[in-house]
């Protein structure tokens, strides 16, 4: 019996139903005038807000591995690939991250399991940005 796997043609970089939610989300909240995937900045924020020197990463548990039961999910095949892979993403992560706040912005790293509790972002995000700068 054949059995249907995904294809890594499938999976996106870009636009992805996590991201799209939250976006959706700021925009009820009233933030608007952002930029997506902006290239300027080391590891191409998923959101950034210029003006505020502010931007958000929204990263999917697995890909990125989150401490949830679904970034602790690891392949069963293939494990030189897999392994490898997560770990060189989890290091890319952090070197953007520290850079963008060298550069002089606040990160924000929504996780995509943080997504079912849309009260808890909301806050999260109103808490991020409405800091005025004094």
């Amino acid at each position: 019996m054949f059995i249907k796997r995904p294809h890594m043609t499938k999976v996106h970089s870009k636009n992805t139903s996590p991201e799209l939610k939250l976006r959706k989300l700021l925009c009820k909240l009233g933030f608007r005038g952002y930029r997506l995937h902006y290239s300027k900045l080391p590891g191409k924020p998923d959101i950034v807000f210029i003006g505020r020197k502010r931007v958000i990463f929204i990263h999917g548990c697995f890909w990125h591995g989150h401490n949830c039961r679904a970034g602790k999910n690891i392949p069963k095949s293939n494990l030189e690939y897999w392994i490898p892979k997560l770990k060189r993403n989890k290091k890319r992560d952090l070197k953007n991250i520290a850079e963008l706040k060298t550069l002089g912005w606040d990160v924000l790293v929504i996780w995509e399991c943080e997504l079912k509790n849309i009260s808890n972002i909301e806050s999260k995000l109103k808490d991020f940005l409405c800091v005025s700068s004094i």
